[in-house]
């Protein structure tokens, strides 16, 4: 299965972030830590060319530590300030502040030379759908400023949003690119829910996680369904089938459901702190 989502509301967010570019100090770039480059949208670079930039590898506590270690040391060395967070639990989140401040020092000290002061830095929100950018939002400013959802395409237009005297915010919807070049891309932000379940294939993301657990992390498997390291895709996906009770009326293995069980456990942490790509 080819894995292109691009609905037309993703065109109409493109050309608004586009031009409101210009109103801004700084982007703020979140990303999957499951999936760091994968979740990076390789327009924002273009449409981002020259601001000052911080890259936020989210749901950080979802992924594997090391991991997200390696991949902001890469991002750093591109010249991007990092951080890592949990906007659910809001772990990392005031970090944040003092990075906006460094990332937007010229332009501060700019606006004291001309005394120009209370001036809140402007910075946009921006990522791949169901980042996590809206929780992320509210995680920082402490209050139920954007709308939430645990499902891609819940924010559909722009909002500003007044974090406190210093900094605005403004919050846009997540978008993708119209083709990826590289179908494994499509695959794992397919797997961290960036894209609508309805137009996935489960079974192919199934036996795709399955094979790189087998090869990155050996042990996921086995303590989560007890699953012999010896057995192929269909028979990995058999044993969480009779495991989990994933069976058709007949009593045989419903192979679609194991493969929603797999994927809805690794989603939600409970095969460990996984990352589907290294730097």
């Amino acid at each position: 299965m080819d894995y292109q989502w691009y609905p037309g509301h993703m065109t109409k967010a493109r050309r608004m972030m586009q031009e409101n570019i210009a109103l801004i100090d700084l982007l703020i770039e979140l990303t999957d830590a499951r999936a760091p480059q994968a979740g990076r949208n390789p327009d924002i670079d273009t449409l981002a060319k020259g601001k000052s930039r911080i890259v936020v590898l989210n749901k950080a506590d979802l992924a594997d530590a090391a991991a997200t270690k390696a991949w902001r040391a890469h991002f750093e060395e591109k010249g991007f300030l990092t951080a890592d967070i949990d906007s659910r639990k809001g772990s990392g989140v005031r970090a944040l502040k003092p990075l906006i401040d460094r990332a937007c020092q010229e332009k501060l000290e700019r606006n004291r030379r001309r005394g120009i002061v209370n001036r809140p830095v402007r910075a946009m929100i921006a990522g791949i759908p169901n980042v996590g950018k809206s929780t992320f939002i509210n995680s920082f400013a402490g209050r139920a400023a954007a709308k939430t959802g645990d499902k891609p395409g819940v924010t559909k237009g722009k909002q500003w949003i007044r974090l406190n005297k210093n900094v605005e915010l403004l919050d846009t919807p997540g978008i993708l690119w119209p083709k990826f070049d590289d179908r494994e891309v499509g695959m794992k932000l397919a797997l961290v829910g960036s894209m609508r379940d309805e137009i996935t294939d489960r079974g192919e993301l199934a036996a795709w996680l399955i094979q790189y657990l087998k090869s990155d992390y050996p042990d996921a498997l086995k303590i989560r369904y007890e699953a012999d390291e010896a057995s192929d895709t269909e028979g990995v996906l058999n044993q969480i089938a009779l495991r989990r009770g994933c069976l058709k009326a007949g009593g045989g293995a419903d192979l679609e459901k194991a493969s929603k069980t797999l994927i809805d456990d690794f989603r939600s942490g409970r095969l460990g702190q996984i990352t589907l790509e290294k730097v």
